[in-house]
């Protein structure tokens, strides 16, 4: 059985679209990358007219189990968290009207999913994912990258933990997640 996974890195200039189908021993196929692009001295409603139509077009073709979406952090730039947060809520749209179950990932938490690092920078995701995917290069921009990073890490989240124990080649990000969830699941002694 395996689990297809639609991930988003929202952005208005270049909002990342990336799916992967992840079997039961964790290892994870491209489907396709793409990036949404509009241009910056469009108006704002056609710009999310236009990324609207992209992702629900992607959404529809590639029919996605779930999706994963970048989480919005608050930024030094906050016409640039605007714009994210615009982009992420016509995805959370397009899911609901689908009935697609959406889970939303910080970027640390997608970075240490596939680095094993949550300060990772963006050649260290794009490398890791073209290594999870067996590309010969990191895809190219860093929002196609982003985007495989969030849904990889999706599909890795969200699998029992006895199926990661049982695969026995975990990475060193794998190894770690099933020791944090481990750690939370086990009650103290003396709490």
């Amino acid at each position: 059985m395996t689990l297809r996974v639609l991930g988003i890195d929202p952005g208005l200039t270049r909002c990342g679209v990336g799916v992967v189908e992840v079997d039961a021993q964790r290892r994870a196929t491209l489907v396709d990358v793409q990036v949404i692009r509009t241009a910056p001295e469009l108006a704002l409603e056609l710009r999310l007219l236009a990324l609207g139509r992209g992702l629900e077009a992607l959404i529809d073709e590639h029919r996605p189990d779930a999706m994963a979406i970048e989480r919005v952090f608050a930024q030094q730039n906050v016409r640039s968290v605007m714009g994210v947060a615009q982009v992420s809520g016509l995805a959370l749209r397009a899911a609901a009207e689908r009935e697609i179950p959406v889970t939303l990932h910080t970027p640390s938490e997608v970075k240490a999913a596939v680095t094993g690092y949550g300060s990772a920078d963006k050649k260290q995701v794009g490398t890791m994912v073209a290594r999870l995917l067996g590309l010969a290069e990191a895809p190219r921009p860093a929002d196609a990258a982003d985007a495989l990073a969030l849904a990889i890490c999706h599909a890795w989240r969200g699998a029992p933990v006895a199926a990661r124990a049982s695969s026995g080649s975990l990475t060193p990000a794998q190894r770690a997640w099933r020791d944090a969830e481990k750690s939370v699941r086990t009650p103290r002694l003396g709490a």
